[in-house]
């Protein structure tokens, strides 16, 4: 029979301290508690991956787990379910644990006090130092047609379904049906001074995963925002760490083990100018008391190919070098979208203080629903519109914020809103049924316009319209339905303010590489173009997969010149190399911009081409 233990000591009214019975061998029932706790601890800890910070709230979340799996071991070992005499013993054992929830739980209310805007208010909309001014020409300004080779001519959407598309180039590895394109991690940055959305891959499913996590994730998938052309990058070396791994391989686990006290934002997949992606990985510090106020205080660079990884403190990223010399000029995003628009709209709402962001809202600020991206020089711009927290259709100006620096400018011009944009333009293809992408915002001679690309049910680019910012009825599009001319889309705009008197001065004489480029919807002539035939030594051959069909894209030694043939049309191409010499019949000038207006065939010749 179990002894029972009477304690009679407790002064008061009875003079009892209580009164308990321990289990047989409680001491053995002890210590199998403190196994079974750390053993949730540790599974816990490789799983949740929380932060060792009091910073985060998963830190939080992890101990309250943990001293809660104690309390509920000590109810079983105990059996007090069974046996209600126990329970008096199980309570003196949660007595510690459930302390230090007490405790936690009083930390994190003292700490959502702390960060609480209502007294931090003008802590909030300090995180972000905005430059205001007017928009004139400082804005980054279009000066000729040529200027528009730089800008992204499609959104996201329509990037996201071209590498979908270019998926069926993994056939040509034997990897077709193993991968699918992780939209979630794209990013666009400005690669070899062209815009570009590149897309990492992950595994179809645990069994594809199984399959091939030997060899890894073979290559990723670029999109040139401007010419629409993508294409599946192969790597010597399959990527091994990304958010698509499991166990030791996974980003979170190689993050959290090697910085086991640091808060990371989302990741990012990017690539440098040779070609090799890293993810980067915001480092979050709390800026505002001790939960609020996210701001980057560094990044961690993880090679995805080796998994070799570096800490950056921001400033080195700033200034775009790092103490050691290491270049850090090409990392276009350091700083989430989510996150600028977040700390934007602190200093729209809060700069005027608290109570007069909810009563009166004098020169109180948002931003516009939806965003997008630009380059200016090397760097990656995000930009949205701003509009008062009355006012819907109308917009007060736009604020324009450095990726990876964190610059800010709101620029101030009256006008409509992007959506409005959006459906004033289009309105003129209203019969059409097409969508207008989320607008671009460019400097036209001091114009602020809507640049946006017109596209049918499967994202197939149909057209090109501008819409002026301030007189956004102004709505006008390239008039050609089978062919997206955006010369014509400027040159209709520029008529169009002519009219009211406002005269735009941009120099037409250069070429717009998005006219001249295979449109989304198939191969494309042009009739009564000139035939010309060129020879040379082949220095570069390229690859891209458009609407499911493979282009070869060839540079002669010395030409600056890249001619594009599609292999169903010349199945040969297939065989050639790099130092093969051949001939091209070439429709259009080859001595004209970086790819001719229309398909080139080409003729076998001599050597290594056969």
């Amino acid at each position: 029979m179990e002894p029972i233990k009477v304690d009679f000591t407790k002064k008061g009214k009875s003079g009892v301290k209580d009164v308990f019975i321990a289990p047989e061998k409680s001491w053995l029932r002890i210590l199998i508690n403190i196994i079974v706790t750390l053993v949730v601890a540790v599974v816990a800890y490789y799983f949740l991956l929380p932060p060792m910070n009091p910073k985060a709230l998963e830190f939080y979340m992890y101990f309250a787990i943990v001293f809660a799996a104690y309390v509920a071991s000590a109810v079983l070992t105990s059996k007090a379910f069974s046996k209600p005499e126990y329970i008096p013993y199980v309570k003196r054992q949660a007595i510690v644990p459930v302390a230090l929830i007490v405790i936690l739980a009083v930390v994190l209310g003292i700490g959502y006090l702390t960060s609480a805007a209502l007294f931090r208010a003008k802590d909030y909309a300090q995180l972000l130092p905005v430059e205001e001014t007017e928009f004139s020409n400082s804005f980054s300004a279009i000066d000729s047609i040529e200027d528009f080779n730089k800008l992204p001519l499609i959104d996201a959407d329509a990037a996201e379904r071209l590498a979908d598309k270019t998926l069926g180039d993994l056939a040509q590895i034997g990897k077709e049906s193993q991968f699918e394109v992780a939209n979630a991690y794209s990013t666009q940055i400005n690669y070899k001074n062209a815009p570009y959305r590149v897309f990492p891959l992950q595994y179809g499913d645990i069994f594809k995963w199984l399959t091939n996590r030997a060899d890894g994730i073979p290559g990723y998938i670029t999109v040139n925002m401007n010419t629409q052309q993508a294409q599946f990058v192969q790597l010597a070396e399959g990527i091994t760490i990304s958010p698509a791994e499991h166990f030791s391989r996974h980003l979170n686990r190689v993050l959290r083990f090697a910085y086991p006290t640091y808060i990371f934002g989302t990741p990012s997949f990017e690539i440098d100018e040779t070609g090799t992606p890293y993810w980067i990985c915001e480092h979050i510090d709390k800026k505002v008391g001790l939960l609020g106020g996210d701001d980057v205080v560094g990044v961690v660079m993880v090679n995805a190919v080796t998994g070799e990884h570096h800490y950056y403190d921001i400033e080195e990223i700033r200034q775009g070098k790092s103490v050691d010399g290491t270049d850090l000029a090409w990392v276009d995003q350091v700083y989430d979208a989510s996150l600028l628009l977040q700390q934007f709209n602190y200093y729209g709402r809060y700069s005027g203080g608290f109570i007069n962001a909810y009563i009166g809202q004098s020169g109180v600020k948002m931003s516009t629903d939806g965003s997008n991206f630009f380059a200016i020089g090397d760097d990656v711009y995000l930009y949205t519109g701003v509009t008062s927290v009355t006012s819907d259709e109308s917009i007060l100006g736009f604020i324009v914020i450095n990726q990876r620096t964190k610059d800010a400018f709101f620029y101030s011009v009256s006008g409509a809103t992007e959506r409005a944009a959006q459906n004033s333009a289009q309105g003129i293809v209203s019969d059409k049924g097409w969508a207008a992408t989320f607008p671009i915002l460019i400097n036209l001679d001091g114009e602020a316009t809507y640049l946006m690309s017109l596209k049918d049910s499967t994202d197939v680019i149909k057209a090109y319209a501008m819409v002026n910012v301030s007189q956004f009825s102004d709505a006008v599009r390239s008039p050609d339905d089978d062919n997206p001319d955006l010369r014509a889309c400027l040159q209709a705009y520029i008529d169009k303010l002519a009219s009211r008197g406002v005269v735009i001065d941009i120099d037409m004489s250069g070429n717009v590489v998005a006219d001249s480029v295979i449109p989304e919807g198939g191969d494309q002539t042009d009739e009564g173009q000139s035939v010309t035939t060129v020879a040379g030594v082949i220095s570069d051959i390229r690859t891209a997969v458009i609407s499911g069909n493979t282009y070869y894209y060839i540079e002669l030694d010395g030409s600056g010149t890249y001619y594009y043939v599609s292999a169903s049309l010349g199945s040969e191409v297939v065989l050639f190399n790099v130092g093969d010499h051949v001939t091209l019949t070439v429709n259009g000038d080859p001595s004209g911009e970086l790819l001719p207006a229309a398909d080139p065939v080409y003729s076998e010749e001599t050597t290594a081409a056969q």
